[in-house]
């Protein structure tokens, strides 16, 4: 929501910038230059720096994409940076990514021969069965003993 609000309020300086500088001044070459530079601050300050904030502390709305081949297993946060673990079946080998305040990647350990539990790939082995099966049959509903009615004078 937060994410929502801070573009409301950028689109909110362009259309002030227009209206003053275009309408009352009635220069529209400098309304437009100045609306240009508010989206190109609006867009920096965003993906530069408040995204991982407005996600992390309130909220907000960011979109990482597993790279191709890889299989996401974990996303977890450290201090003001996103770590995203992924695994490359191919390669068995799991890979976690920093994402830093500044949107850049920063960081990246490769851990080898990685045979994730979570994806069913742990002590077993590669490409075995998950250790837990679903139960397949329900239990029969425990019944409660009926106590007599109570009447009231």
């Amino acid at each position: 929501m937060i994410t929502y609000f801070y573009w409301g309020c950028v689109i909110a300086l362009i259309m002030i910038a227009m209206f003053v500088i275009g309408g009352k001044l009635a220069n529209w070459k400098m309304a437009f230059i100045a609306a240009a530079i508010i989206v190109l601050a609006g867009w920096a300050a965003y993906y530069f720096h408040f995204q991982q904030i407005f996600v992390k502390r309130y909220g907000g709305v960011m979109s990482v994409t597993v790279p191709n081949g890889l299989q996401h297993i974990a996303a977890t946060w450290k201090d003001e940076n996103l770590w995203i673990e992924n695994y490359d079946p191919e390669k068995n080998v799991c890979y976690f990514e920093e994402y830093s305040k500044r949107n850049v990647l920063e960081g990246r350990v490769s851990i080898k021969n990685c045979n994730p539990i979570a994806l069913g790939n742990g002590a077993a082995g590669r490409n075995s069965a998950p250790a837990i099966k679903p139960e397949t049959t329900k239990a029969p509903a425990a019944t409660l003993p009926q106590s007599p009615p109570v009447s009231a004078y």
